[in-house]
């Protein structure tokens, strides 16, 4: 019996570590067109903006567990915005690296996404990200985010366990690319806001606050982040 597991696990593991097959190159371009097509209508985005939130507060989350601080819960709403509760200091690198975290995650996880698709990791990528969807479910503190979580985790675990390797191919590089795109939208958008008066409480407020540079500055740090994760990521995939 022990010899039986022993071998299933090794089958498993071997599955989920080994190689896949790239996809042709009209599969990786037609992912590109179904992503761009979710981000650039406002109308699309109004929805698929919540995934970009769950990598958004997730960031946030993961690095401040990551700096030793203690997470309490993450709030995920329906007009798009979020909430990431920790405690500790109320100043220092740990609260910097966690403010600076939540625009910065999503085209981080996907510049990460295409570097493990380049590699042909693609079953790798869809268990890794259904772990960290299930982990963040646990510390998810309302119902609405509770059923995002729920629908966004229940998707991927439907495809890793279900879906061909076609369908898994496609289905991945779809989510990577739209983390690549719709990581550089959200701060375009708190930047346009902030210029209207608004979000006078931002990521970017906040770190301007903790370390008396400008906020500006933090946006060209995420504007940064987000356009060099998305060139970078997208020359892994069209493997350029």
């Amino acid at each position: 019996m022990d010899s039986t597991a022993t071998a299933s696990l090794a089958s498993l593991w071997d599955e989920v570590s080994g190689t896949q097959p790239d996809p042709d190159l009209w599969v990786v371009i037609a992912t590109l067109v179904a992503a761009l097509a979710v981000v650039t209508p406002h109308v699309l985005w109004r929805i698929s903006r919540n995934a970009i939130t769950i990598a958004h507060e997730g960031g946030h989350g993961l690095v401040a567990l990551l700096t030793g601080r203690t997470l309490t819960g993450i709030r995920l709403h329906s007009d798009t915005s979020g909430l990431t509760v920790s405690r500790g200091k109320p100043h220092g690198i740990g609260m910097i690296l966690t403010a600076a975290a939540g625009y910065t995650a999503p085209p981080l996880l996907g510049l990460g996404g295409a570097a493990l698709l380049g590699a042909g990791r693609i079953t790798l990528l869809l268990w890794l990200a259904t772990a960290l969807l299930l982990a963040m479910l646990v510390m998810i503190r309302n119902a609405y985010g509770a059923l995002t979580m729920i629908v966004t985790g229940g998707l991927f675990v439907l495809v890793s366990w279900l879906a061909g390797p076609q369908v898994q191919a496609a289905f991945a590089y779809v989510v990577v690319w739209f983390l690549l795109l719709g990581g550089v939208r959200p701060a375009f958008e708190l930047q346009a806001k902030r210029a209207r008066g608004g979000a006078g409480d931002s990521d970017a407020d906040q770190l301007s606050r903790l370390t008396h540079v400008p906020a500006g500055l933090w946006f060209f740090l995420f504007h940064a982040v987000s356009l060099c994760s998305l060139i970078g990521g997208g020359r892994w995939l069209l493997d350029m």
